[in-house]
């Protein structure tokens, strides 16, 4: 009796230290799996673990777009391995959010992060970003615990063009929307754009007013980047969905002014923000649009109803 008592405990005590081991993340390292998604012969999607990562190969190095959630950058890295031999030179990032910023600091010091100047100040902010659902922690908490590393060494406003020929890389900002340093990465010579999370896939964005985001000029945003890329890019990265096309985004544009319309519409009327996106739906003929997230909705026409108070126009 005693001796299956004993027995019992023994194998509890090994079943509790499994589980802590699980919690201090033993598990969770082996779960964070990227997969890699061959676009072109030199660029890959990398999914998993926050918003798409693309890697693309040039002739003398790696340029890398987003570096996901905190922990994620040494599976970016290794997956990167597994694809070439050639050592990462740049690291672009879309926008300020810990779920696209964070695996920075995993990255080698020699390594150029470069980013739109608004999103620079933004990412040295003290100010945690509530409406930032996707967010997993402020991403200035990571780079504080690293001493600044995986901050951003370079900036552009408008335009930047990195490398020449088939390795050229442009960089854009066309406004203000998901935030107010949403960067555009394209590769001209494969005709692909990478659009972040001002176009993160077939949904209700996520506008983040504390980081500049606009529910008035997203839309104008989205029509200038159309305008510009159109006849440079036919696939569109998003930040979190699948690939998509410019005619996709042009539909993007329409619903994301819609919104808009019908948040100063429901204004007018007299409603009360909260009334008014408690009753918005998305429209039927935006098919494979995701449900609207309430919250969202709710941050969404609050913001709306501000900037509409505020006649904000830029």
């Amino acid at each position: 009796m005693k001796r299956t008592i004993v027995l019992c405990a023994l194998l509890a005590l090994s079943a509790l230290a499994i589980v802590v081991a699980a919690q201090q993340g033993g598990g969770g390292q082996q779960a964070r799996v990227v997969e890699a998604e061959k676009l072109k012969d030199n660029l890959w999607v990398l999914k998993g673990g926050g918003g798409n990562t693309a890697v693309f190969v040039t002739a003398n190095g790696v340029v890398v777009v987003d570096a996901k959630n905190p922990g994620w950058g040494k599976p970016i890295l290794d997956k990167i391995k597994e694809l070439t031999n050639k050592p990462i030179t740049t690291l672009i990032n879309t926008h300020t959010h810990g779920d696209h910023v964070s695996g920075n600091v995993e990255f080698p010091a020699t390594v150029d992060i470069i980013v739109q100047e608004n999103t620079k100040t933004n990412m040295q902010k003290m100010i945690p970003n509530s409406t930032a659902q996707d967010q997993t922690i402020p991403a200035q908490t990571i780079f504080q615990q690293n001493g600044g590393k995986g901050l951003p060494k370079r900036t552009f406003k408008d335009k930047m063009t990195l490398l020449k020929g088939p390795d050229e890389v442009d960089l854009y900002y066309f406004g203000r929307g998901h935030t107010n340093g949403d960067a555009w990465v394209l590769f001209p010579a494969l005709r692909v754009v990478h659009a972040g999370d001002i176009f993160s896939g077939k949904n209700v964005p996520l506008l983040d007013a504390n980081n500049g985001g606009s529910a008035a000029l997203i839309a104008d945003s989205l029509e200038k980047g159309y305008n510009a890329l159109n006849k440079s890019a036919d696939t569109i990265i998003t930040g979190h969905s699948t690939q998509m096309t410019m005619a996709e985004l042009k539909e993007y544009i329409a619903f994301n002014r819609e919104f808009f319309n019908d948040a100063r519409g429901a204004k007018k009327a007299g409603k009360s923000s909260d009334d008014a996106a408690t009753a918005w739906k998305i429209p039927a003929k935006y098919t494979g649009y995701a449900p609207a997230d309430a919250n969202r909705l709710k941050n969404n026409m609050k913001l709306a109803y501000s900037e509409l108070d505020k006649g904000s126009t830029n």
